[in-house]
């Protein structure tokens, strides 16, 4: 089933800021009062979470591609130093005392 986002709504009727998220059927009504609190709400508009595999979320945090993006990346080499596996910019590595 999917996860709804529900936004808060002051008595004016207007978004608070403040949010829930609530599981429910596909085929369910859109909900008016949270069910917990009976406070006003309505359902926000969001992006929806595609499920990808891991496969892709590894390599979009690949080395390769975080250097493209022009991100730098540090890595535990021992204990206290970290050695950067991807970038250009910072230190090549960095150790503590």
């Amino acid at each position: 089933m999917p996860t709804y986002v529900y936004e808060f709504l002051d008595a004016k009727g207007k978004p608070t800021g403040k949010t829930i998220e609530i599981v429910q059927s596909i085929k369910d009504a859109a909900l008016t009062r949270d069910p917990t609190t009976g406070k006003p709400v309505r359902r926000a508009i969001v992006t929806p979470t595609l499920g990808m595999g891991l496969s892709k979320a590894k390599n979009r945090l690949s080395n390769k591609n975080l250097e493209r993006l022009g991100f730098t990346k540090y890595e535990r080499k021992g204990d206290r130093y970290l050695e950067r596996v991807a970038g250009k910019s910072g230190p090549k590595a960095i150790a503590s005392e």
